[in-house]
C-alpha cells in the first residue's frame, strides 16, 4: 500500500509560541501524524528562533524558491496526496503549480487568515448590536471571498 502524503506549504515556518496561526498549523500537522500520513513543510521563508522544530516529530523540511521552476521538479517528485497551503496568497503563487505536476492531489486552502469574521464580530460586541451580516459583508469581506473563490475553483 502506498504511503499517504502531505505536503503543507507556508507563507512563513510554523511559530507555535509566537503566533495563533503556528499554533493552529501544528495542531494540523499533528492531525496528520496521527493519521500516519508523510509529512513535509515547505517555505520560501527564512526560519525564525521562533519557528518550531518539525524534524524531530518527523516531518520533513524544505525550503522552496518563489516563483521558480525548481518548485516543479519538487513537487513532481514528492507526489503528495493531499497539498495545503496556509494563506491564499500562498495558494495564489503555488497551486497553479501544484495542479500541472499532481493533478489529483486534494488542495486545501487553510482559511484562518479571514479576519474579516473577527472584524465584523469585534465591531457588533463594540457597538452592542446582535452579529449581522451587514457587518460581515464589508467591500474587504467581499474582495476576500472572491479571492478564495477564485483559488478554489480556478
Amino acid at each position: 500500500m502506498k504511503e499517504k502524503r502531505v505536503l503543507f506549504i507556508g507563507l512563513v515556518w510554523p511559530e507555535p509560541t509566537s503566533s495563533a496561526a503556528g499554533f493552529r498549523m501544528m495542531q494540523l500537522i499533528e492531525t496528520f501524524l496521527d493519521r500516519s500520513y508523510q509529512i513535509t513543510f515547505a517555505s520560501a521563508a527564512a526560519k525564525s528562533p521562533y519557528s518550531a522544530a518539525l524534524k524531530p516529530l518527523g516531518v520533513d523540511e524544505q525550503s522552496i524558491v518563489l516563483n521558480s521552476d525548481s518548485f516543479d521538479g519538487f513537487i513532481a517528485a514528492l507526489q503528495p496526496d493531499i497539498v495545503v497551503f496556509d494563506r491564499f496568497m500562498v495558494e495564489e503563487q503555488y497551486g497553479w503549480r501544484v495542479a500541472q505536476q499532481c493533478p489529483d492531489a486534494l488542495r486545501i486552502l487553510d482559511t484562518e487568515d479571514l479576519h474579516f469574521l473577527r472584524q465584523a464580530r469585534q465591531t457588533c460586541i463594540k457597538n452592542k448590536d446582535d452579529f449581522s451580516f451587514e457587518e460581515l459583508f464589508t467591500d474587504t469581506a467581499k474582495e476576500k471571498l472572491l479571492r478564495y473563490y477564485d483559488a478554489i475553483y480556478h
